[in-house]
Parts: C-alpha cells; structure tokens; sequence
C-alpha cells in the first residue's frame, strides 16, 4: 500500500512527489487538462507514464467526476463519452481503476435514479469488464446545501445496494471516503467492514463537525462541516487502514488534499506532508519486504 495524492499531471508535480516521498498519484483528466484525450497524443501518454515509472511513483487510479445521469441528455452523454475515453489512457499507462461519480438525476430519489443508472452503466461496465479494468464510484453526494439536489447518488449503502444490484458487474465498486461519511455522521469503518470487496480505490481525506454550528443551525446549514486533510481531523487513520488491510484492500492510499481551510494557498503542499507523515505511521515501509 502507498501514500499519494491527488492532482493533474505536471512535471513539476512529480517532482514535488518524489522529493517529498509519496509513492503513488491519482491523476485527474477533465477536459482541457493534462493528458486530455481529446488533444494529447499517444506519445504524451506514454512518456507521462515513463516519467511516473522513472520517479518509482505508481498512478493508481485516473479520475473525472461528471454528472451521468444530468437531466440535460446532450450534457449527460457528453460527460459520459469523455469518461469512455479515459479506459484508452487508462490502458496506455497501464491503470487498472478509473474513478468517477455514479451520477444523478438531482430531482428524483435514489430509487427512482436506478432505471438510469442502469440505462448508462450497464454496457459501460461490461466494456470495462473486457479491457480489465475497473470503475470505482466515490463516496460523496455533492449537495452543496440548499436545495439540496445532489449529482451523484453512490454516497450512501442504501444507493450501492440498489446499484450493483440493477448492475452487478465486477468491474464497477467504490472509491471510498472517509470523510464524507464524518460530514453525513456515518460509521466510516462499518462501510469498509460492509463493502471491502467493492473498495477499489481510497481517498485520504479527513472531516470535522463543528458541533458549536450544529447546536445553533442545526447539520442541514452551512458552517456544520468542514473538509481537512488526514491527521488534522475526527478519522482514526490507524482504524481505517487497519479495516482496509483485514477486508483485503490492494491498492494505495491517495489523499485528496489541497481544500483545506487551514492548510490552503502557500501552505497547501505543507498540508500534504503533515497528511504523508501521519498516514506512514500506519502502512508498512516498502523497504521492509514480505
């Protein structure tokens, strides 16, 4: 299991990571960034790769989290095409999980989302399933408050029993995060207990309630939560990786950090080394072999 993080590709990012001793890299590609399908060639692609392979860092996952399911049909089709391309990079860099967002559309329930999620996500798993790789939907509902209309259903069990069973492939799982589940104050370890052989790629990133708002707005109003990155929130980081390793967990640890209200503009890489620090506590050195 290895320590990284989130971010676009950059030389400049893998030089931060390798100096700073982060073994791993989760890459974003939306459209208009690094390694775009739409505009990078294959020879981009694979020296991206090589330069990844050089600094020893693995790219454990690729990401792009659209709406699927957006009521707009042209924009819904739009995003999930794009999100097809990536199983070409995903290929060519040779990664085995691409992460996203179930998607939603944000004026039905979740029931009442599965038809859809079945419509969109059937075949598109099925074509993952022949090229080997491996879909992982995270955690968070992206209601943003009021009115509460999320894009993305596949942030509580009650959604991920309804989906992998209108859809149940192999190929699709989680990308699991703790910290939305402090955020919605859900049991974060009962999740990995629950759903280990779907976890296929983790987020390190911790949370807070502010119980001072909450007594006075109530959990529903702005200001009752906030994002924080490992070590500096409410997530036992030594329960978690502990539960990860018992259930079966293979891949790495990936924080997503760089939105920390303490730790942000100058000190945003300060926070990810407090967070790389805390997290080696807990996962075994790769100097030390099996």
């Amino acid at each position: 299991m290895r320590i990284g993080y989130l971010t676009q590709y950059s030389e400049e990012e893998i030089e931060f990571a390798k100096a700073a001793g982060f073994g791993s890299i989760q890459l974003l590609i939306w459209p208009g960034y690094p390694l775009d399908p739409t505009v990078t060639g294959d020879d981009e692609i694979l020296r991206a790769k090589e330069q990844y392979a050089e600094a020893d860092i693995k790219v454990s996952a690729l990401g792009y989290y659209p709406n699927h399911l957006d009521p707009d049909e042209a924009t819904a089709k739009q995003n999930h095409e794009y999100f097809k391309m990536l199983f070409d990079v995903a290929e060519k860099m040779e990664v085995g999980i691409v992460c996203t967002f179930a998607g939603r559309h944000p004026q039905l329930d979740i029931p009442d989302n599965i038809p859809l999620f079945k419509q969109v996500w059937a075949e598109t798993a099925k074509e993952a399933e022949g090229r080997g790789l491996r879909i992982a939907f995270e955690n968070c509902p992206m209601f943003h408050y009021f009115p509460f209309r999320g894009s993305n259903i596949a942030y509580t069990p009650r959604a991920w029993d309804l989906m992998f069973e209108a859809v149940p492939s192999p190929a699709l799982g989680l990308e699991y995060d703790p910290s939305h589940m402090v955020c919605l104050l859900m049991d974060y370890l009962q999740a990995i207990y629950d759903y280990g052989d779907k976890i296929y790629h983790v987020h390190a990133k911790d949370a807070e309630v502010l119980w001072r708002n909450v007594k006075r707005n109530g959990i529903l109003e702005p200001g009752a939560v906030r994002h924080r990155t490992p070590g500096m929130g409410v997530v036992k980081w030594n329960e978690v990786i502990s539960a990860l390793v018992e259930v079966g967990y293979s891949s790495n640890l990936d924080i997503e950090g760089r939105h920390d209200p303490v730790y942000k503009d100058k000190r945003e890489n300060e926070g990810l080394l407090i967070s790389l620090r805390h997290l080696q506590q807990f996962v075994k050195p790769e100097w030390i072999h099996d």
